[in-house]
């Protein structure tokens, strides 16, 4: 338009910088910036539950959650993955953007071995995979947070805009927080990281089946009328279960003799 006259010279730049706010708006967020966001959200869990002081345990824990993340879809991620646990009866497991997961010690004295272990770890390995925490944050929020990260004159930020882009920041991880905390992730979201769990577990070599024994113990704890603040944010227990079996079945893995590894399960875990 502007080479034939069209449109003038400063209509296309006013153009052309609307075009530029508008494809760094809508862009997916980036490696880094998921990491940083993960500490955050990390750091709020943490203002709420404190660590489990037992090195042995979390050691263990991150010994089994590495090859577990090794064998998932997305191995590698900009800060790692790291585990620990949440020195909390209750029963939960978190996964933060970027690779931050933390089990409680009350979800641990629900696995009975590793292979289950390495079942509850390989679903919040699969939310990380999918980027579930990033799907929570509102889409408007990212679309101005990103907008100022991608001005020009970034580095130049003034306090209004700095202060801006903080409470965007803020607002983005209190979004990841209350769907981890609170709300839960959706009915598809929970089904979709069960499946990618089932494979991580195959691909590594331990018992698929022992995610489907474990679901299966946490759907009778549900049907039985179970308080646990767990089956608020994740309910369809029964029908997960259900789900993983018949995949399981489809693919014909069979069980696997893990005696080995049920005894270092046994000397690392302190309940």
């Amino acid at each position: 338009g502007a080479g034939m006259g069209k449109i003038s010279p400063e209509d296309k730049e006013r153009l052309d910088r609307m075009a530029t706010a508008t494809a760094k708006a809508a862009r997916p967020m980036t490696e880094k910036e998921e990491y940083y966001v993960g500490w955050a959200v990390a750091a709020t869990i943490l203002s709420q539950y404190r660590l489990f002081n037992h090195e042995p345990s979390t050691r263990y824990i991150n010994v089994v959650g590495q090859a577990v993340a090794l064998a998932s879809d997305a191995p590698l991620t900009y800060g790692g993955y790291h585990f620990a646990i949440l020195d909390t009866p209750e029963v939960n497991a978190l996964a933060c953007p970027g690779g931050i997961i933390f089990i409680t010690r009350g979800m641990l004295q629900r696995a009975t071995n590793e292979e289950e272990l390495a079942a509850i770890l390989a679903h919040e390995i699969a939310h990380v995979n999918r980027k579930d925490g990033l799907a929570s944050i509102q889409q408007a929020r990212w679309a101005q947070a990103a907008t100022l990260m991608g001005a020009e004159a970034a580095g130049k930020f003034g306090g209004a805009d700095l202060g801006k882009l903080v409470s965007l920041f803020q607002g983005s991880v209190n979004d990841i927080a209350k769907t981890l905390l609170v709300k839960g992730y959706s009915r598809d979201q929970e089904r979709n990281a069960d499946s990618s769990a089932v494979t991580f577990l195959h691909r590594l070599g331990y018992d698929s089946h022992a995610f489907t024994d474990y679901l299966a113990r946490m759907s009778r704890e549900q049907t039985a009328g179970s308080q646990k603040a767990f089956f608020s944010t994740h309910p369809g227990m029964a029908e997960r279960l259900s789900l993983a079996q018949t995949l399981i079945a489809e693919k014909k893995w069979p069980r696997a003799d893990h005696q080995g590894r049920d005894l270092r399960f046994q000397q690392s875990i302190r309940r």
